[in-house]
């Protein structure tokens, strides 16, 4: 049969493929609509494998909080060009999810793949659009935090996101401090809100790496450990959150800050993803 401009237009306002990959599935289904979407769909699926080995170095973060301000998701949709990142589709997909997320009390990347949208699961509905765009697409991070009040930050640049908990917060203007808070983590990247928070592997890293250096520089083998230690407190004196020197004013450490916000306002923890 003959398929209309009509009836390939019909099929890429319900499934957003190609023009010529819908005349193509139109032809192929002899007309039949719904064959003709599972056509596409199976395509979207070779697609998929044929590039599941590439990376995925562009994309959007985004964020969501809860109303009542205690809990934060982060999460970032990734695909293979900026082109495509900043889609005005791609863009309303990862905010799509990030909903569904947040509408069914998500945990984990896997329960927002499980989730259904469209008839299909979120997994199946980014095969599909993979094959519609013909680049990789993955949720590449999903990250949570419950606080007394959680504070997000999208950079300008929607590559870059944040979540900041706050804790102990009584009387403190919590969406200014928790900003302050999440820029700096934005633009220092710690490795842990404190000491006690920073895992066994990069402190031996650490160790190691000040031994070595000391080492290099000729110093005795006795002295090795003792020089190794007082590089290690200088690493958590530059890379954990507290510590950190507050960008904003340099006479003062993260945790100074927020103390004189309000007495013993602090952080419990954060989440920062950050694209590219």
């Amino acid at each position: 049969m003959a398929i209309t401009a009509q009836d390939v237009n019909k099929l890429r306002q319900m499934t957003g493929a190609g023009m010529m990959d819908c005349k193509k599935a139109l032809t192929e289904a002899e007309g039949d609509f719904e064959k003709a979407v599972d056509i596409l769909r199976k395509k979207g699926q070779k697609v998929s494998a044929s590039r599941a080995d590439r990376e995925t170095k562009e994309g959007v973060v985004v964020t969501r909080v809860a109303e009542n301000g205690t809990k934060g998701i982060l999460l970032s949709l990734t695909c293979e060009t900026d082109f495509v990142a900043k889609n005005e589709g791609f863009v309303e997909f990862a905010n799509t999810l990030i909903d569904l997320a947040v509408a069914n009390a998500s945990e984990s990347k896997d329960a927002v793949l499980a989730l259904p949208i469209e008839n299909l699961t979120v997994a199946e509905k980014i095969i599909e659009m993979t094959g519609r765009i013909g680049e990789k697409i993955d949720i590449s991070h999903f990250e949570i935090i419950t606080a007394e009040a959680v504070v997000p930050y999208i950079h300008s640049n929607g590559k870059l996101g944040v979540l900041v908990g706050l804790v102990n917060t009584s009387g403190a203007d919590t969406e200014e401090a928790g900003k302050d808070v999440a820029m700096q983590i934005a633009a220092m990247n710690p490795v842990a809100v404190d000491k006690d928070g920073v895992d066994a592997s990069t402190i031996e890293r650490e160790i190691e790496i000040g031994k070595e250096q000391a080492r290099a520089e000729g110093k005795p083998e006795e002295m090795l450990e003792k020089i190794a230690m007082g590089k290690l407190a200088k690493f958590y004196k530059e890379s954990t959150l507290l510590s950190q020197q507050f960008v904003k004013d340099g006479s003062k450490s993260i945790a100074q800050y927020l103390d004189g916000v309000s007495k013993g306002l602090t952080v419990n923890a954060f989440k920062r993803i950050s694209i590219g």
